[in-house]
């Protein structure tokens, strides 16, 4: 289409407003339709009407934001493009659009805007027409060195591109069959140019003035392409041609180009990443697949969804540590130093890292142990593995495993899949920069499972030391050496992790703190923590050992500290408020002061008083410093006790005994009631027992029915069988906590005893142990914690089965001095240490019943 028009437009044009671009006479260009004064002109004209008439818009470029729906029309650009409307696509998603195809015919001046709503339809004037550009020899002459010129440079152009091409063979039959008077036009569409320098053309009504504003775009253009093929000259036909047709591609979508910068920065990256990798000092398997994929890299077009994959795989292997190491600290003294520092209590721990600390002193490639913290919630497991990592100067990073159920979570993700990535090992290893850093896998008793894998078996391979020198991701492909990684796992409890992954680590038991424990613990490190985190001083609060005594008893029942340094927490915040309410009553006293002069302070200290002092707290009278918090101010902040010492209360009857018991959360008494009525011999259970505790509680009951006559043990009615005419109900508080077990049959066994003797067991005695059907004690686990939880609890003696007698060691020296221990091996010794004056067995031989 020639840029001078032979068509008429018509006098009335309805206008489209756009400001994707800007339309030329003689281009072609796609624009979206979405706003709603042009969706209801292609609506009204292109979709209804028929004629060649109704098809032709004036396109008004620049015209600001023409997607607003605003009700005023924007200011209009003076020129526009007449254009013929060729093709109309609509579409529902994600809003009602159209996509319209529109080719420039000639330019028009806007003389008057007759109608805005629901289009805009403007009166115009048609510029380019035939009679304006006369064929004369005057008209040539005038012309005839600016167009001769122009279309010198616009064959060079074409000519430096590659005319295999179709498009470009087109293009240069085009400038020997079009007039030169529309070169212009076309050729400024196809080079690259902004919108700016393409509305400077579209406004150049003279052919004159629009010449010579395009001549130096195309100098500019050659110039440029000039440069780009001799930095290109060393690569292949190929990518030259891939090169030359890109502008003509881009054609349909103004502008096109022709300086490709990203491209040249990209090459440099994949130079740089190809000397990276040759100097890089990873294994040879691991060099001879980076090299191979960069060999890949570099034949791979940018465009391609594998390029970017491939890139980021090689950064990944460039930055991984394969020999960069830190130097451990291996000064022992100093270790224990901070360790105690750091920590207090937890002996067997401190030992096992000087341990590991001293071998690697005497030997350099030790492998790197897998050591297993397990214990109840807030004893520091998490802390002491940063303290071991601080303590031998290495990196630390903690992985959660908590909740995670894929196994490519721990392995990684196949380069085949979309958005695949390396395991969390492996971006642990990135992350830190060294291969030897200490990784503590946190809570990895509560991996999952689910469709998507195993992510315990996945471990298997990371924490065995046999294995670990050549672990493979399944991201990277090729082996990683995990042996000079320190692995440290936490974990509430052992009976979750799966055997084949246990039997792979050091367990190392975290039991519970004593009291006097807490006490050191809080005083050391809780009490400075909270001041500092609530912006307060020594000077400003002061919570003496008794306190903090009262704390752990009356108001925590716990094995770790957690609790403690939460109610720690909340006694600093209210001392907070008092010490920022007593600040602002002596600044309000003191500007009072400058304000009413010396004689009014006793009046103003007579207002500043609370109005009532016998309804506010002590805490509440402007504070004296340092405010001293004893168990009234506990009450007032903390509220009343929560924990009382409720054991004597409750054994004041006969037929309760005390247990203890084992949770992943520490040691606990459990009380066992049981009471009896008439009935037809049914043995009643509740308290959400499992199946272990039901057959612990039917061996205990078939144990004393068998020896009845040997305690002398009657029923109401007097009979040695216990069961006769008898119903018995055993009970185990706490009703919604799910109790199970294998150390409740000596609690149980006492429990009836006491029931059928009428005797009142001991009420400072607790017990744990399992029985078999002879009377026999078995040993159980987790004594320290259960030893724990009694001298919380205020008891004095416990028994525990004799094949634990070994346990006794690991208990603080100072909690077994408070208690007495007693060993028991079968069920005739636990009765005889549970009541007081012991158990008598009746020695008069019994009757024999005749049973002719």
């Amino acid at each position: 289409m020639s840029s001078v028009s032979p068509i008429q437009i018509p006098g009335r044009l309805p206008l489209l407003l756009t400001n994707e671009g800007v339309l030329l006479p003689g281009s072609t260009m796609r624009t979206s339709v979405d706003s709603a004064r042009n969706l209801q002109l292609v609506r009204s004209r292109l979709l209804k009407g028929t004629s060649l008439q109704s098809t032709i818009l004036g396109v008004i470029p620049n015209t600001p934001d023409p997607a607003s729906d605003a009700q005023d029309l924007p200011p209009l650009h003076r020129i526009g493009t007449a254009a013929l409307a060729v093709q109309v696509v609509g579409s529902n998603w994600p809003k009602p659009h159209y996509t319209l195809l529109i080719t420039g015919l000639c330019r028009f001046q806007i003389v008057q805007v007759l109608k805005e709503k629901p289009y805009p339809v403007a009166e115009v004037e048609q510029l380019d027409r035939l009679e304006e550009f006369p064929n004369t020899c005057k008209t040539r002459e005038e012309l005839g060195e600016l167009s001769e010129q122009f279309y010198k440079y616009a064959v060079q152009l074409v000519e430096m591109l590659d005319m295999s091409v179709p498009a470009v063979a087109k293009l240069r039959r085009l400038l020997d069959s079009l007039p030169r008077e529309a070169l212009p036009d076309i050729l400024t569409s196809i080079i690259r140019t902004s919108n700016k320098e393409k509305l400077q053309i579209l406004d150049a009504v003279s052919l004159e003035e629009r010449f010579k504003m395009t001549i130096p775009l195309l100098v500019r253009q050659i110039e440029g392409l000039k440069l780009l093929q001799k930095t290109r000259k060393h690569k292949q036909d190929d990518d030259k041609r891939v090169i030359a047709i890109r502008p003509i591609r881009r054609i349909t979508h103004i502008p096109g180009a022709l300086e490709d910068d990203d491209e040249d920065e990209d090459n440099d990256d994949i130079v740089m990443l190809e000397r990276k990798i040759r100097t890089s000092s990873m294994p040879e398997q691991a060099h001879k697949v980076c090299v191979k994929e960069i060999k890949r890299l570099k034949k791979m077009p940018q465009s391609m969804p594998e390029y970017a994959l491939t890139r980021n795989y090689l950064e990944l292997m460039v930055e991984l540590p394969w020999n960069k190491s830190t130097t451990d600290r291996l000064d022992i003294r100093a270790a224990r130093i901070l360790l105690d520092n750091d920590h207090y209590a937890m002996e067997k721990l401190k030992k096992r890292v000087l341990e590991y600390l001293a071998v690697r002193q005497l030997k350099n490639n030790l492998k790197g142990p897998i050591l297993c913290f397990v214990g109840p919630p807030g004893v520091g497991k998490t802390s002491v593995g940063r303290s071991v990592a601080k303590t031998l100067g290495r990196e630390f990073h903690r992985i959660a495993l908590g909740g995670v159920c894929d196994q490519s979570d721990i392995r990684g993700h196949r380069r085949t899949y979309v958005g695949s990535m390396p395991g969390r090992i492996i971006n642990g290893l990135k992350t830190v920069g060294v291969n030897n850093p200490v990784f503590l896998l946190d809570e990895v008793d509560k991996l999952g499972k689910s469709l998507q894998g195993d992510p315990a078996a996945a471990l298997l391979e990371v924490l065995d030391p046999e294995q670990n020198h050549n672990f493979t991701d399944h991201y990277l492909n090729v082996a990683f050496d995990l042996s000079q990684v320190l692995f440290i796992a936490t974990a509430n409890t052992t009976a979750t992790i799966p055997p084949a992954l246990l039997d792979r680590m050091e367990i190392i038991q975290v039991p519970g703190y004593t009291q006097e424990e807490k006490i050191e613990i809080a005083h050391r490190h809780l009490i400075p923590k909270q001041l500092e985190q609530h912006g307060l001083t020594p000077q400003q609060i002061q919570i003496p050992q008794v306190t903090t005594l009262d704390i752990i008893t009356r108001y925590t029942r716990e094995a770790g500290v957690r609790s403690l340094d939460r109610k720690f927490g909340a006694i600093c915040r209210a001392v907070a408020v008092k010490v920022a309410e007593g600040q602002h009553k002596e600044a309000k006293l003191d500007r009072s002061d400058v304000a009413e002069g010396e004689g009014c302070r006793e009046q103003i200290l007579e207002d500043a008083k609370p109005e009532s002092v016998s309804d506010t707290p002590d805490l509440a009278l402007p504070p004296e410093m340092p405010i001293l918090i004893d168990f009234h101010a506990l009450k007032d902040i903390l509220g009343p006790p929560m924990y009382e010492m409720e054991v004597s209360e409750r054994l004041s009857q006969p037929g309760v005994a005390i247990g203890l018991a084992w949770t992943p959360l520490g040691g606990e008494i459990m009380f066992v009631e049981a009471s009896r009525m008439d009935g037809e011999g049914q043995l009643t259970l509740t308290g959400q027992l499992g199946d272990v505790m039901k057959e612990s509680a039917h061996l205990a009951i078939s144990w004393l029915r068998s020896n009845a006559k040997k305690y002398h043990l009657t029923n109401a009615s007097g009979s040695f069988d216990l069961l006769d005419n008898t119903d018995i109900h055993l009970h185990f508080p706490a009703g919604a906590v799910t109790k199970d077990g294998p150390s409740a049959g000596v609690t149980i066994v006492t429990c009836l005893a006491s029931l059928f003797s009428g005797r009142l067991v001991r009420s400072d005695v607790a017990m744990t142990g399992e029985i078999t059907l002879r009377g026999l004690v078995l040993p159980v686990g987790g004594i320290k914690d259960k030893v724990l939880a009694a001298h919380r609890a205020g008891l004095k003696r416990v028994i525990i089965p004799q094949r634990n007698e070994k346990d006794l060691e690991e208990i603080p020296g100072n909690v077994r001095q408070d208690l007495s221990f007693v060993t028991a091996s079968s069920l005739d010794e636990v009765l005889n240490a549970a009541f007081d004056g012991g158990f008598t067995v009746n020695t008069r031989p019994g009757l024999l019943n005749s049973k002719l």
